[in-house]
């Protein structure tokens, strides 16, 4: 094999043009930084939270930084859409809100099984989701009076926020008795849908232009439909504050 040329001195010649090595790797640095800067002015505040959702692994709502404790349900609506806050909410603290823990015994007793509302954040917006069996008797469309309190909560927040709200009913895969009114599933959770929206229209006189509402029947289980606990879970009532 031959053998490289050096100088007199019998050293390798220093080679002028490592320099620019570094330099390639500093400015690679840079142009990242500044593609990130510009990345993050343009997106979106909402993006953002859900990024931060992803790293902190909440699956709930978000709670704007150092606001205090939650008063009402309206209170958290304002705020949650106009912070900046990325810390994870206490879930109990928003349910007792909505749910206070003595109508929450009372409700209890009446059906004999325990109650919880599903809070949660999807690209639809803010969710509470109702069991079947908080808002409704069993097979019928028409919300129960014991929880008119709780349905009044909801419609002072919805009135104090510009938020769009959907409502969406849901039914388990049982085969119904077919009755007037309705003869499936999708007529029975898109009625349940329709008396939760007219009594916020009715009884609170909120515009009927901030809603919208459907039914998805059994289309959209939370999870199968192969016991008694699971069907329960699926028939449900979502009020959905719509992201602005």
């Amino acid at each position: 094999m031959g053998r490289k040329n050096k100088g007199n001195s019998g050293e390798e010649p220093v080679n002028t043009l490592a320099w620019m090595m570094t330099f390639s790797d500093l400015v690679m640095l840079l142009l990242t930084f500044f593609v990130l800067l510009l990345t993050m002015s343009s997106m979106d505040k909402k993006k953002l939270k859900d990024l931060f959702t992803n790293f902190s692994g909440s699956t709930g709502v978000l709670e704007f930084a150092g606001y205090g404790k939650i008063k009402d349900l309206a209170t958290f609506m304002h705020e949650y859409h106009t912070t900046d806050g990325m810390l994870v909410i206490n879930q109990e603290l928003l349910r007792d809100i909505i749910l206070p823990e003595e109508e929450k015994k009372e409700l209890e007793k009446k059906v004999d099984a325990e109650l919880q509302v599903i809070i949660s954040d999807d690209a639809r917006g803010i969710v509470l989701s109702f069991q079947e069996e908080i808002l409704f008797d069993p097979g019928k469309e028409l919300p129960k009076p014991s929880v008119f309190p709780i349905l009044n909560r909801i419609a002072a927040a919805i009135k104090t926020t510009p938020n769009p709200i959907l409502i969406m009913g849901h039914t388990d895969s049982s085969p119904i008795h077919k009755t007037k009114g309705y003869d499936s599933n999708w007529a029975l959770s898109a009625y349940r849908g329709l008396a939760v929206l007219s009594y916020f229209i009715n009884t609170h006189h909120i515009p009927p232009a901030r809603f919208s509402v459907g039914g998805y029947g059994s289309s959209r289980p939370l999870g199968p439909n192969d016991t008694p606990a699971a069907r329960t879970k699926n028939r449900r009532v979502e009020i959905i504050f719509r992201h602005i």
